[in-house]
């Protein structure tokens, strides 16, 4: 499959992609959008241009937004055939190729237009579901012996979050101000977090509202997930620490957390389609699930200082999750929660066996005790004022690659 479209054979956003996102052009209005190779393609006036009349359930421009949700709500029976669409539109024999009124009117450089949050997100939880990570901060907080705690391999942990701070891609914010108790037998103090994290993960997005007391099993759970997006669930360590027992996280977590512009839908990432890792003990029926449900995502992640260059620090795989996305939701819902279009379901830190591929700085720098040294000579035991953290994700089979661009953040002085 081929585009009239030319872009270079590493674009994250080939012909086999086709994510979906929200823009703002020509500096005015807001449109939901898709993306090929550099150019971002305004949704909205195609659909005035009439090119998605023969698709049965979009009865109004619902491209003329300011999020995906109304996209989104009509379910995958819609949203697969409009990108399968768009699809045909950018083929190497679309009559649109010919068509230079509508390409200038409905394409967009990406340098042109300001991406904004894809989505209203109105609930969102966060999973700790890679059994490495989970391991390496239970070894270095409770010890060898003791690293999982007892529930860790018969559910997906979780805990629910705060919607409100979750950011797109780009913005800068403020270090987090708390208490913390750095000395085990001293009072607590209170000040801006000296140990701020990142957590390379990734998040899910759900397409359906459901009443309390429904439930959707692992059999369903697909045709309930919209796409995919790159997250970073920022973390303030040492407020974290002090304050987690015996609720669960809070400051140290509802201050920051960032993600990627482009939801990339299940549809594209099929190919990519890969084996569990093996779940022992055998998990409750609720949980078990039929053929591949882990996905080949490549990830990396660089700090970059202040004017400095980008270092890679961490090149991990969304494959080695131990739970998986099916499992998340049916646990999620298993008790009757309800859940609405828009929600955000995030991974956990995504971290694999070998050091290098460490989702975080708590592991890479082993709570601060082996820093990470950068190309300016500068080294890092967590995230310094004024630098910026890239993630960025990709698959890649055969010739396809499809890839999520980036998420970054930069982390800026604590307000006085």
């Amino acid at each position: 499959m081929k585009s009239f479209i030319k872009y270079p054979e590493n674009s994250d956003f080939s012909i086999h992609n086709i994510p979906f996102g929200v823009g703002v052009f020509n500096k005015e209005y807001f449109a939901c959008c898709s993306r090929i190779g550099d150019m971002v393609i305004d949704l909205a006036t195609l659909y005035d241009y009439g090119f998605f009349d023969e698709i049965e359930g979009i009865d109004e421009n619902v491209f003329e937004a300011f999020t995906l949700n109304e996209f989104i709500a009509l379910e995958k029976h819609v949203t697969k055939a409009v990108r399968l669409k768009i699809q045909e539109i950018l083929g190497e024999h679309s009559k649109l190729a010919g068509d230079q009124k509508t390409i200038d009117e409905c394409f967009y450089h990406f340098e042109e237009v300001e991406m904004m949050m894809p989505v209203h997100v109105p609930n969102y939880t966060d999973f700790y579901s890679s059994i490495e990570h989970a391991t390496n901060v239970g070894k270095m907080f409770r010890g060898a012996d003791n690293a999982l705690l007892p529930n860790w391999k018969h559910l997906p942990v979780g805990y629910h979050g705060r919607a409100s701070s979750i950011v797109i891609s780009g913005t800068e914010f403020h270090r987090p101000k708390g208490q913390m108790k750095p000395v085990a037998d001293e009072n607590p103090i209170f000040g801006a977090c000296k140990q701020l994290d990142f957590e390379l993960e990734m998040a899910f997005i759900v397409n359906k509202n459901t009443e309390m007391g429904d439930r959707i099993t692992t059999a369903e759970a697909e045709e309930a997930i919209f796409g995919m997006v790159l997250f970073n669930d920022w973390s303030a360590r040492d407020i974290q620490s002090w304050e987690y027992v015996p609720l669960g996280p809070f400051l140290g977590k509802n201050f920051c957390s960032t993600i990627s512009p482009w939801i990339v839908t299940l549809e594209a990432l099929k190919p990519f389609r890969t084996d569990s890792p093996k779940q022992e003990p055998e998990v409750l029926d609720y949980l078990k699930f039929q053929g591949q449900q882990n996905f080949d995502i490549k990830l990396q992640v660089y700090i970059q200082p202040e004017n400095g260059q980008e270092n890679l620090i961490s090149e991990s795989n969304y494959k080695f999750m131990y739970w998986n996305m099916l499992q998340q939701l049916a646990h999620h819902t298993v008790n009757g929660c309800n859940i609405e279009v828009g929600d955000l379901y995030a991974s956990g830190t995504i971290s694999g066996r070998e050091k290098s591929s460490f989702g975080s700085m708590l592991e890479l720098t082993w709570r601060g005790t082996q820093p990470l040294h950068l190309s300016d000579g500068t080294e890092r035991k967590f995230i310094n004022d004024h630098d910026t953290v890239i993630m960025r994700g990709h698959a890649e089979k055969e010739g396809m690659r499809v890839g999520f661009g980036e998420v970054r953040g930069k982390v800026l002085a604590a307000k006085e």
